[in-house]
């Protein structure tokens, strides 16, 4: 099956997965896509299971205006084929709050640049970007990667510094990060 096929297929799992009520709810809340399918989350990751994971298919389905394959792009992406340049190519066309979060819950970690785009984004990505950095560095923390005291210190006065401007998901972001510096 070439991409365009598999393209089709996941447009024929997002249609039988539509949830209408929800759809109209995101769309009324301005989520800023063409076309919302309102499958939740736990439905997506189920989707993408049924899917190879594949950079080209990631990337053709991140360019598209619907939620939903912007989403599951995240989820298909392999991490090893997710170069820094293409991290931040995405981070600055990310659209929302959630691709943030799904893409530090489920993508960034597993790269083997995650601590160094974190912190890149954190200085001057903007604001998704630190917040999806935020969490990602959170993940790397709890799950026992390499971040020195140094650098913990340094992230701790960086994120203290950057959350009275917040808006509200990145200042939930910053605090987060900081409960898990406390803790580790």
């Amino acid at each position: 099956m070439n991409i365009q096929d598999v393209d089709r297929e996941i447009k024929k799992e997002l249609r039988a997965g539509m949830n209408g009520i929800l759809s109209a709810r995101m769309r009324e809340a301005g989520m800023p896509f063409h076309l919302i399918f309102g499958v939740e989350l736990p439905r997506l990751r189920s989707i993408a299971e049924e899917f190879p994971r594949d950079a080209d298919l990631a990337c053709r389905l991140w360019e598209q205006d619907i939620r939903e394959t912007r989403l599951l792009a995240i989820m298909l992406m392999p991490p090893d084929s997710f170069a820094q340049e293409t991290a931040n190519a995405w981070a600055q066309t990310m659209l929302t709050a959630e691709e943030a979060q799904v893409m530090a819950m489920l993508l960034l970690p597993e790269t083997p640049h995650a601590k160094e785009t974190s912190l890149a984004w954190l200085t001057g990505g903007g604001t998704l970007p630190a917040t999806c950095a935020c969490l990602t560095l959170r993940h790397l923390i709890v799950r026992g990667k390499h971040i020195s005291e140094a650098e913990k210190a340094t992230i701790g006065e960086l994120v203290s510094s950057m959350q009275a401007n917040a808006n509200l998901h990145l200042r939930k972001a910053i605090q987060i990060l900081k409960d898990a510096l406390k803790a580790k």
